[in-house]
């Protein structure tokens, strides 16, 4: 991803531009325009390894407003994806938590979903694409195998037993059983043709289902995904991925402030508590080909009256130890904190974004 001595296209760098001009961080293009955060990209890009392995891993980007922790997480989303992962980004706000008396959580779940990405389809809606290719891959390696040409019911029945294999797999997790039966439901109506049919595993996928007797009804399933089980589902679909030839799920949560401004101190301990399920989760071994990667303020993370410091399980996890110091950063830890880019720093980055603009509209900068 070595771009900076490549001009960006027109509609790369009209896209970063008018992102800049807006006040958010670009979705494409930051290669042209990335400057510093070598030493942090490397320590999350080592995380990126151990995941594709089979492991896990949790870190948190702490920094003050302006420091670039958006940045660098659209950053490493465009690193992951271009080495095989799914990502799935989603930013906190007074209706998406990580749990919630009225489907906040579920909602944060629903959004990460919705932008699902791949390096194919970097926008986001990723999903129905996923499962698709799988099937797709299925036939394709069975045809492979066997020399047997599509449409004949030898055929079939080959890529019925490889994609039992792949639900058994999944079925031994949490939630997997009913998991996996939808995966051959999505299976069975792709090679039937039925629309109808992979739209509503589509739709349970993606959490819309409000009411058990609904998914029973269509689908034939009893259960739903709710505010309190939607991370079990993300465990599952990591593992899923992983099976559909992924390297793994990546999940990008920026904006944790907004956990820090609930006002009732209850409500705010049961994030943390969620906050703390997937961080054990993650360093136990408990889930695998997962990454997770949360954002905040220093503010929102240190204050022991309404931050995650408030939360003493998690303040015992994340506080920092004696090889974190000034000159010494110990980017192995849980918390990476961010400095403002340096004065260098700033100036070349105004030259890339000076050329850019001078490239777009045709005159030079001076």
């Amino acid at each position: 991803m070595n771009s900076e001595n490549r001009q960006a296209p027109r509609r790369i760098a009209q896209a970063v531009i008018n992102s800049l001009k807006g006040g958010v961080v670009p979705r494409v293009g930051l290669p042209y325009i990335a400057v510093g955060r070598k030493n942090e990209i490397e320590a999350l890009l080592h995380d990126v390894d151990i995941i594709s392995e089979g492991g896990a891993s949790f870190r948190f980007i702490v920094g003050r407003y302006g420091s670039g922790k958006s940045f660098l997480l659209q950053t490493i989303r465009n690193y992951v994806m271009d080495r095989g992962f799914v990502v799935a980004d989603a930013d906190l706000s007074p209706e998406r938590r990580l749990q919630g008396t009225r489907g906040q959580g579920l909602a944060t779940y629903r959004e990460l979903i919705g932008n699902l990405s791949t390096k194919t389809k970097p926008e986001g809606g990723a999903l129905g694409l996923v499962l698709d290719r799988w099937i797709s891959g299925l036939q394709t390696q069975a045809v492979n195998e066997s020399g047997l040409t599509p449409g004949d019911p030898a055929l079939t029945a080959l890529v019925d037993k490889k994609i039992v294999a792949v639900t058994g797999a999944v079925s031994e997790l949490v939630h997997g059983f009913e998991f996996a039966r939808l995966l051959s439901a999505y299976y069975h109506a792709y090679v039937d043709g039925n629309d109808d049919l992979k739209a509503r595993v589509l739709r349970w996928f993606r959490g819309e289902y409000a009411l058990k007797r609904e998914a029973r009804d269509e689908l034939g399933v009893n259960i739903i995904i709710t505010d309190d089980d939607w991370y079990d589902y993300l465990k599952l679909f990591a593992v899923f991925f992983r099976m559909a030839g992924y390297a793994g799920l990546m999940i990008m949560i920026d904006e944790l402030v907004n956990i820090y401004k609930i006002p009732n101190s209850i409500t705010r301990q049961y994030n943390y508590e969620k906050m703390l399920t997937m961080y054990n989760d993650t360093l136990q071994g408990k889930a695998k080909y997962l990454g997770i990667i949360m954002s905040a303020t220093p503010q929102a993370v240190e204050d022991k009256h309404r931050g995650i410091y408030s939360y003493e399980a998690l303040r015992s996890r994340l506080a920092e130890g004696k090889f974190s110091r000034p000159g010494a950063r110990d980017l192995l830890a849980p918390v990476i904190r961010l400095e403002p880019l340096t004065a260098e720093e700033m100036l070349i980055l105004c030259e890339k974004l000076s050329a850019m603009h001078a490239g777009l509209y045709g005159y030079e900068s001076r």
